[in-house]
């Protein structure tokens, strides 16, 4: 092994050597084993159905397990309709318009209630579509610890306060992360996440339009190019919804090119870009160079940093319920 491979390593294990240590705590990747010993292979199967149909489904379905488990912890909070005193999540400003692919819950969990009824939870069923939409997409896969509960109630207000905005500075980003037990290795490599997929205009468009955040993500306009592509998907005024890839080269394929667009200035959200731009530290930019350098370093750390947000404030035991509907909790 090379001096720079090492010193990749080193710098990787500074960031995530608390990681190593077993944090599944009271989760087991057996936990069906025995109560539905098929659950995994129905649920890849129509991942991969749904992401043959759709590629960028893909990315939609990684991303409702983050906003889940960023709110009241991995409960499938997210999946609840409002009805009765329940308000959705779906329905806050971070996710209204935004979020996709809960009709491939729907299916999947309907298809699970059939094999084994009332053994499979909707948290569960996140965290195993996750796995296999990365993986479906060239990414890394990884033993998911299963035995997660579903909540009863949701958190409109919750979502609105938790879940990273895509035009946050890299300190608000930071202590979003802490409040979720996450360090600043873990903000890095499941930034990296936004390798494949894409974005809507409404995210953008301050990233793009705004002289001062400009200037200073584009390294004193370098990237006009860019920013003139992202104003013609994207106009100053309209247009909200239209949407355009986070990764221009690979946008369908999880890979580490995130890293390198955002060493580029090259990010489409703000949120990437200030990884870079506002680290005056530089401990997250050497973290940025590691991954755009190597790849089976970023899908190492980005497994790693996934379960362990998959573990935050689970509910287990006689914790929660398993709901037959996602959508609702099973009193209505």
């Amino acid at each position: 092994m090379g001096l720079i491979s090492i010193s990749l390593l080193i710098l990787v294990l500074i960031f995530h050597g608390t990681k190593v240590l077993s944090y599944n705590g009271i989760l087991d990747p057996d936990y069906y084993k025995e109560s539905c010993p098929l659950a995994e292979q129905i649920v890849r199967r129509n991942v991969e159905i749904a992401v043959l149909k759709d590629p960028r489904m893909a990315a939609s379905l990684l991303r409702l397990h983050f906003h889940d488990c960023f709110v009241m912890g991995c409960d499938a909070s997210l999946l609840l309709d409002s009805k009765g005193n329940i308000l959705s999540e779906k329905e806050a400003a971070p996710n209204l318009d935004s979020l996709r692919g809960f009709e491939v819950i729907d299916k999947i969990k309907a298809i699970l209630e059939e094999a084994c009824p009332n053994t499979v939870s909707c948290a569960d069923l996140l965290a195993i579509i996750a796995r296999d939409a990365v993986e479906l997409r060239g990414g890394p896969s990884w033993e998911v610890q299963l035995g997660r509960r579903d909540s009863f109630k949701a958190s409109f207000s919750g979502a609105n306060q938790f879940i990273p905005s895509p035009n946050s500075s890299l300190e608000a980003l930071i202590a979003n992360f802490d409040v979720q037990g996450l360090d600043i290795g873990d903000l890095v490599a499941l930034s990296g996440s936004h390798t494949f997929g894409k974005a809507r205009c409404l995210s953008f468009r301050q990233r793009v339009y705004d002289e001062n955040i400009g200037e200073k993500i584009d390294d004193h306009k370098r990237n006009t190019m860019f920013r003139r592509i992202l104003r013609s998907i994207c106009p100053e005024s309209g247009k909200d919804n239209a949407i355009a890839p986070l990764d221009f080269m690979t946008p369908a394929k999880f890979d580490n090119r995130y890293f390198n667009n955002i060493l580029q200035g090259k990010g489409l959200l703000q949120s990437d870009n200030v990884l870079v731009s506002q680290d005056l530290e530089g401990e997250i930019v050497k973290l940025v160079w590691a991954y755009a350098s190597d790849q089976q370093l970023f899908f190492k750390s980005f497994v790693e940093s996934i379960a362990k947000m998959g573990n935050i404030n689970v509910l287990t035991g006689e914790q929660g319920e398993i709901r037959q509907n996602c959508r609702f909790v099973n009193t209505w």
